[in-house]
């Protein structure tokens, strides 16, 4: 089951990421990458003020990411628009909390949740394979590293 995410108001709900830190989005990003690999599905997350906007080249095959031109249009605007697009109604999740995005949302007879219970199920462990597990988090691959470098941009001069 695809989702379509409102990014800042999901980020608002986190409480381990602060909407005034300049890596937001980023950090959403990670989690969100974890989300779809352990669920085995897709996201499409919407963030206000991109420049130039559309689509990211922080997406990947499960994980879409577009940015609103700060100059034509805004996170919202493309939410209800997509929302009005759907026509899976019953394969997508609208994670929003705001009322026009919900009511959008409801309208299309699409599953919504709020931002706040979407942050509970994204913060969720992922059921160890045994209980010795259960305390040790997964190290990050190196390709993982590596195109994270990448795509925020560190140059091999900042190592």
């Amino acid at each position: 089951m695809p989702y379509l995410i409102d990014g800042h108001n999901l980020i608002g709900a986190l409480p381990d990421i602060d909407i005034d830190d300049p890596d937001d989005e980023a950090k959403l990003l990670i989690l969100l990458r974890g989300f779809v690999a352990r669920k085995r599905t897709k996201c499409t997350v919407i963030f206000d003020h991109g420049l130039p906007g559309g689509a990211s080249r922080m997406s990947s095959r499960s994980l879409t990411v577009i940015f609103a031109s700060a100059r034509h249009t805004n996170a919202d605007a493309l939410l209800k628009r997509r929302i009005r697009n759907i026509r899976d109604v019953k394969g997508w999740t609208v994670v929003s909390s705001d009322r026009e995005i919900a009511d959008a949302a409801r309208r299309q007879r699409l599953r919504q949740l709020t931002a706040q219970e979407f942050a509970r199920e994204l913060q969720r462990p992922s059921a160890p394979p045994n209980a010795k597990d259960a305390d040790e988090k997964p190290a990050p691959s190196q390709a993982d590293v590596d195109e994270f470098m990448r795509l925020f941009g560190a140059d091999e001069a900042d190592e």
